[in-house]
């Protein structure tokens, strides 16, 4: 399931498709195409084909409308997994679950953000990066409560004119063999 759903993340029509899907919860292909006008009606209907084959998507309800039915679509995994219980399992699916589930929710605001008609990157201080660094345990303990500290103190700022909302996603990668 994992590799299916990253196969839809590297495509471009499925990504949107299921960037879509997860931010509606449930959506029907006429729906999908009135806010993708830019995804052929052909060429979406063949995704959401692929993507239900593959067990990604699910019909949810199914809607007669004039001598044709009109399917609701919905996600067939559930992202929602208590983090608890993936501790305690210690399960890489359901870790996994969770973070396609930040991923997701942190790419539909970059799409969101790509949408709009002016932006300005450099303006907006829009960016991501990568660092790779040799840690100890210890040494990522320290950076990561470090980052946590600069973090908390600006999560008491106040809305003011000059402040605009931003998102800072970290993510630790596990070690590498």
């Amino acid at each position: 399931m994992i590799d299916k759903i990253m196969e839809c993340i590297t495509n471009p029509v499925k990504c949107k498709l299921l960037l879509e899907i997860y931010s509606q919860k449930q959506i029907t292909a006429k729906h999908l195409s009135d806010i993708l006008g830019d995804i052929p009606q052909a060429t979406l209907y063949r995704n959401l084909k692929k993507m239900l084959n593959d067990g990604i998507l699910k019909v949810v309800d199914e809607t007669q409308i004039r001598g044709t039915v009109e399917r609701t679509y919905a996600l067939a995994f559930n992202l929602d997994s208590d983090f608890e219980a993936i501790l305690t399992e210690n399960s890489g699916t359901l870790y996994m679950q969770v973070f396609m589930q930040f991923f997701l929710g942190f790419a539909k605001q970059f799409q969101q953000y790509c949408k709009l008609p002016n932006i300005n990157i450099k303006e907006d201080m829009s960016g991501f990066s990568l660092s790779h660094l040799y840690l100890s345990d210890e040494e990522l303990t320290e950076l990561i409560k470090n980052i946590s500290s600069i973090i908390k103190n600006t999560e008491k700022n106040k809305l003011k004119t000059e402040r605009k909302l931003r998102t800072l996603g970290i993510i630790v990668s596990p070690p590498e063999n």
